[in-house]
């Protein structure tokens, strides 16, 4: 199949790569000519600019777009809704607003153009792993792209199956979705990555005790110097808590056991905030999810206005003196 992609980052480039692997041609566009340049000297047709990406595709045309969201987004949306016809699909496979997909496709069905949001899982690792795609949109436009997604996907791989999942149609197993109309991929990704920044913190924190568990204000029979390293380890091996992220931890402190290497400033991607946003609108409790997101906040400070003036009160009412900050 052809497909045009515009952005030639970390992901859209390995997702250009896996996708030419699996023998679709594709067509591709950058700011960076040498993005450009370099992925065409790996079997991809080189574009100049959104219009001439257009130009080089057959209809019914199809572009997915891995730019920054936001402003990067919409304006190559609007370019492309320019540049396309009737019949043409646009995709959003970066990590856009669901309420702006929602927005976007309507603009983009006044042209007879179909507008498809895929919230896409799967990182700088996803060449060979694949990715997790998580699609929203019209039916017959998802339907007609299927061989992309399929190239994308992980496919079954060798994950058991869940007991009676044989009985079920779909392409979860494969590691796919439509999920539903407009803005449903998105907004599905959206909450998958509320929850992803909950089970980081909960390892960030459980790890965190283990290395404190030397603390000299404990007795001295239950201070332990634990092996961070090896607790990682063998928690991948048949625990309950076993994860790709637990993976990617234990990898980490194999290779530095200290993390002195990072600084502990932890940004956020806009997707946790929206989630917790939707769980107010929805009137759904998320403590857990909040809390996450509002450490990430906590990581960029040295000390907040509110832990100051928590040690205020601490020395005004009980004579408290806090330590000196070395």
């Amino acid at each position: 199949m052809q497909l045009g992609m515009v952005g030639l980052g970390r992901m859209g480039a390995n997702m250009t790569r896996r996708l030419i692997r699996g023998g679709h041609t594709m067509v591709v566009s950058d700011l960076s000519a040498d993005a450009v340049k370099g992925i065409a000297g790996e079997g991809a047709v080189a574009s100049s600019s959104l219009d001439d990406l257009v130009g080089k595709l057959s209809a019914p045309r199809a572009v997915w777009i891995m730019v920054p969201a936001g402003d990067p987004t919409e304006k190559t949306v609007q370019a492309l809704i320019r540049a396309m016809q009737p019949g043409d699909t646009i995709i959003d496979g970066g990590n856009s607003y669901f309420k702006d997909d929602v927005r976007r496709a309507k603009l983009c069905a006044t042209k007879g153009v179909h507008y498809v949001d895929v919230g896409t899982s799967g990182g700088v690792w996803g060449l060979e792993r694949g990715y997790c795609m998580m699609i929203g949109g019209p039916k017959e436009a998802v339907q007609r792209l299927d061989p992309i997604f399929k190239t994308l996907a992980p496919g079954r791989g060798d994950i058991p199956r869940t007991p009676g999942r044989d009985k079920m149609a779909g392409t979860a197993e494969s590691g796919y979705i439509h999920c539903g109309p407009s803005g449903s991929g998105h907004f599905v990704k959206m909450v998958h990555n509320g929850i992803e920044y909950g089970m980081m913190q909960a390892y960030a924190e459980g790890f965190d005790i283990f290395k404190n568990a030397t603390n000299k204000d404990l007795p001295e029979d239950i201070r332990y110097e634990l092996n961070l390293p090896d607790i990682a380890e063998v928690w991948r091996r048949g625990s309950v808590v076993s994860s790709w992220l637990l993976d990617l931890t234990a990898m980490a402190l194999t290779e530095n056991p200290t993390l002195s290497g990072y600084s502990g400033f932890v940004q956020d991607s806009g997707e946790g905030r929206w989630t917790i946003q939707a769980a107010i609108e929805e009137a759904v409790p998320a403590e857990v999810l909040t809390a996450a997101l509002y450490t990430r906040f906590r990581s960029r400070q040295d000390h907040t206005f509110a832990e100051k003036m928590l040690s205020a009160m601490r020395q005004k009412f009980g004579g408290h003196v806090e330590p000196k900050k070395h």
